[in-house]
């Protein structure tokens, strides 16, 4: 699916659930809507610059669908809090096709058949490139099932080994308990064996839109000097240098995320129902989270921007191993397995399914 992208002037140049009907498929994200191709300006290229994102405030809400960043005014050079790329495709101005349909069509789990076992299936689209430091984009949209966690997050490949290796972790997370919140995290451990738990900084923030209707961009900014959050271009949260939580030598949060980390995505079920709602034993599956597209820019420390190092809109017939693993891993409640990571249509979709035997 060819992607459209329309520049715009500011601060610089700049989710398929049946019914009992078999045919009922999510539908794939269209193009924008008033703009052909014909007449649309190229889309992003490697190489292009953006200054980073200046101070904002944490408090921001997320504006509504329709007062998203194409309504907010445009701030002067230098001072904008959007990071400096506002979405040309918002969900706003979407308009998905009708004739667009996946094929994927496993029935919805209304009830338990106490005679059969149920095993439960989840997905991680883990990266393979590594970075220290940049900006990182998605346009997705979640998905949320009670207990279920929907995420986008950067991650130190051997944060998992403990003991005598750091865990650098920075989240965005949908949680299954409520898809018009969502939490935004950083979590770090020094490379202590006598230190067993994590420190983190969870924040919960409110959206203004139900996450699992329409796509939205999601961003992280990681740099040097700060960790910033975005939804839809605006920035929700930023975490400083000199920002300490905790007593141990990874207080500084931004200061301890010392690592090269990889960008990934993933669906899967949380044993911790306070956290992320109370398990149904699948009663709703199957869900799914789907990404649209995925941005990663270096940033340059002496310059203080970012250059896009490559885009991926999922155009082929399956995740591009250039940029992309499969996760094949126990996760609390699911297991993890490639083939529920499915691209069509120009979509990468990460389902959350079950099988019953």
């Amino acid at each position: 699916m060819k992607k459209i992208f329309l520049p715009m002037v500011a601060v610089a140049l700049l989710a398929a659930c049946s019914d009992s009907n078999p045919d009922v498929n999510f539908v794939a994200p269209g193009p924008t809507g008033a703009v052909s191709s014909s007449s649309a300006d190229a889309p992003l290229s490697s190489g292009e610059i953006v200054p980073p994102s200046p101070e904002s405030s944490s408090e921001a809400v997320v504006p509504p669908v329709g007062e998203s960043s194409g309504s907010v005014d445009v701030p002067p050079a230098g001072l904008s809090s959007s990071s400096a790329i506002a979405d040309p495709l918002s969900s706003s101005a979407t308009v998905p096709s009708p004739n667009t349909q996946f094929t994927y069509k496993v029935p919805t789990l209304t009830e338990l058949d106490p005679t059969k076992a149920y095993t439960f299936y989840g997905a991680e689209l883990t990266g393979v490139d590594q970075f220290k430091y940049g900006r990182f984009e998605a346009r997705m949209k979640m998905a949320a099932i009670s207990g279920s966690v929907s995420s986008m997050f950067l991650n130190y490949d051997n944060s998992w080994m403990k003991e005598y290796e750091p865990w650098n972790e920075i989240d965005i997370e949908i949680l299954g308990k409520d898809p018009n919140k969502w939490q935004s995290n950083i979590i770090t451990r020094e490379a202590e064996p006598s230190i067993k738990k994590n420190t983190s900084s969870e924040v919960v923030h409110p959206f203004a839109f139900d996450a699992t209707k329409e796509f939205h961009l999601y961003a992280i900014v990681w740099t040097p000097e700060y960790v910033a959050w975005e939804i839809d271009s605006v920035e929700v949260r930023r975490d400083t240098l000199g920002m300490n939580r905790g007593t141990h030598a990874d207080a500084d949060q931004v200061k301890f995320l010392t690592e090269k980390e990889s960008l990934r995505f993933n669906l899967w079920v949380s044993k911790t129902p306070s956290w992320t709602g109370k398990w149904d034993n699948g009663i709703g599956l199957p869900i799914e989270q789907q990404i649209d597209y995925v941005r990663a820019y270096a940033y340059d420390e002496a310059t203080k921007t970012f250059t896009l190092s490559w885009q991926d809109d999922f155009d082929g017939e399956d995740i591009d191993p250039k940029h992309w693993s499969a996760g094949d891993w126990e996760m609390e409640r699911v297991m993890y397995r490639q083939s529920n990571i499915v691209v069509e249509q120009g979509v990468c979709r990460l389902i959350l399914d079950y099988e019953a035997n």
